[in-house]
């Protein structure tokens, strides 16, 4: 859970709201307990153990037991230290005065706090024991300097093999390792689970490494099964401390495309061509080689967009470009009452987006080129295959039509499956109660 509290609640500079966490987490609902009971007056307020990872105008708090995180103005962290030192709010609040010259609303400031679930309300909210986190000593082992050169390694042996074999280079062709779509479609479709879900696992791994407690879970993209890990915790290390976790997954596809590659050199014959387990390993060597190059469309907020944006300091880069594609989109078209209000905007956010703005369109011309040169020469074999045999079946045999049968029936299931979700999801919203307010 990662939240973000605008500066209007706060004391000090303005902090717009949106996410802390900048690869791979999914921010939950801020806990939200009974009623507090009442702090006598001059009482001090009791807070949980925080840690604070100072960034100039911005200082980010957090349990990391819990994984509750806030980004607070320098002010406001140094106005919560004093809570913390177990100053009385009372006298917390005049301190303010005194030292920034301004009032704060010390009532509102600690209920926020108790919202974030950073005070013991009660003598029986214990503070929480330290526990180990597992796996951490293999993450440390993975992704240390003996690891990066393991990984040099094997990169190079991969270059290596293919300049000695141009076979071996990754191409969409090498995903025709045989004549049947229905078992060319199960086979890549199957195996390349494990190979997402050690994507995932490497980022979790190495968020593992600092100490995080990262999250490896299972879930759904409409009928799609997905691996999400949760690194709530990364806004609480040093900036440059993220970037292996948040390259990690990169990372290790890299490795995988070049043991893949390698496996698949392995099983060459005498003629140089590799036998059909070396084949289909070559096919999961260009679905990864797809998946690599996948990260690099910033728009869909991979992995290497999170490396960007926190290389820039950046805070909602994503939504903050969109906006200004759109006013310029809105000034060439003479509707200037459209345009989006700046003042939304978090000062780095748009300084950084007048540029990056334009990259978001190179992304998209380049998702287009990939799609054109990756995956749409594959789509057309497939089908002209699959039609060819359906209209000659009786020249291509039993074998033949049933493949092409067998193919279209599993693609028209899961265009089936879309609908009914989408049918079923639109008919809950349809029939959801509105809530009336009494």
């Amino acid at each position: 859970m990662s939240t973000v509290i605008p500066g209007d609640e706060l004391p000090g500079e303005s902090v717009p709201s949106g996410e802390a966490a900048p690869v791979g987490a999914s921010p939950g609902d801020v806990p939200t307990g009974g009623a507090p009971a009442p702090v006598p007056p001059g009482a001090p307020v009791r807070l949980y153990p925080l840690t604070y990872l100072d960034e100039g105008d911005e200082v980010t708090v957090g349990r990391p037991d819990i994984d509750s995180y806030a980004v607070l103005p320098a002010d406001g962290a140094a106005l919560l230290r004093r809570l913390g030192d177990g100053v009385p709010p009372e006298e917390a609040a005049a301190w303010y005065r005194q030292t920034y010259g301004e009032p704060v609303d010390i009532d509102d400031f600690v209920d926020t706090l108790r919202e974030l679930d950073f005070v013991r309300e009660t003598d029986d909210d214990a503070e929480p024991a330290a526990r180990p986190v597992r796996w951490r000593t293999l993450g440390a082992a993975v992704f240390s300097p003996v690891g990066a050169v393991c990984l040099a390694a094997l990169l190079t042996a991969w270059v290596v093999a293919m300049v000695r074999s141009p076979v071996l280079v990754p191409t969409y062709h090498n995903l025709f390792f045989t004549r049947y779509m229905t078992v060319l479609e199960l086979v890549t479709f199957v195996c390349q689970f494990p190979l997402i879900l050690l994507h995932e696992a490497a980022h979790a791994l190495a968020g593992r490494r600092l100490g995080l407690r990262s999250r490896l879970s299972i879930g759904r993209r409409l009928y799609y099964v997905v691996f999400q890990t949760t690194m709530d915790g990364l806004v609480s290390v040093p900036r440059r401390k993220r970037y292996v976790p948040m390259l990690a997954g990169i990372l290790t596809d890299l490795a995988v495309l070049a043991a893949l590659t390698l496996g698949a050199a392995a099983t060459e014959g005498p003629d140089g061509t590799p036998s059909t387990t070396g084949r289909i390993l070559l096919a999961l060597a260009y679905m990864t080689l797809l998946r690599v190059s996948w990260q690099l469309w910033f728009y869909l907020e991979t992995d290497l967009y999170y490396v960007v944006v926190t290389v820039l300091d950046c805070v909602d880069l994503q939504a903050t470009a969109r906006d200004v594609l759109r006013q310029r989109l809105n000034r060439m078209l003479g509707r200037p009452h459209t345009v989006p209000d700046e003042t939304r905007w978090h000062p780095r956010d748009l300084s950084v987006s007048r540029w990056y703005s334009w990259l978001l369109l190179v992304g998209w011309t380049v998702s287009i080129g990939t799609l054109l040169a990756g995956v749409l020469p594959v789509a057309v074999r497939v089908l002209s295959t699959v039609l060819g045999r359906l209209v000659t079946s009786h020249t291509h045999g039993t074998a033949g039509l049933l493949d092409s049968v067998g193919f279209l029936v599993i693609n028209i299931a899961q265009l089936a499956v879309i609908a009914h979700l989408v049918r079923r999801e639109r008919h809950a919203r349809r029939t959801r109660p509105s809530t009336v307010p009494s």
